[in-house]
């Protein structure tokens, strides 16, 4: 289990499990949202509409639907919260790659 922290004061946080990475990297979730001006609001909100079209498509996935439930729609998450789930992704990543070799 990882935890991200959520907020700039570092008081919110939000627990991430190995399934949650896995699933994120299932969907490739992660997948172009740092743009230039970084990780905003507007970015976890375009991600947050591209979940509920992708939960449409897929009924009955569970790990996407407690994915969206215990992180992407968790109350905590916010843009910093967002940006941390993507460098632990990325992390989880590269050490997995790294695993693999």
């Amino acid at each position: 289990m990882h935890t991200i922290i959520t907020n700039a004061k570092g008081s919110r946080s939000i627990e991430v499990s190995d399934q949650h990475l896995a699933t994120i990297h299932k969907y490739n979730l992660m997948a172009g949202l740092e743009g230039q001006s970084g990780v905003t609001e507007e970015t976890l909100e375009s991600l947050r509409l591209q979940l509920r079209s992708l939960l449409e498509s897929n009924n009955g996935d569970i790990e996407l639907i407690t994915l969206c439930k215990e992180v992407f729609f968790h109350d905590n998450m916010k843009a910093i919260g967002l940006q941390n789930l993507i460098a632990l992704a990325k992390e989880c990543a590269q050490a997995t790659t790294t695993e693999e070799a």
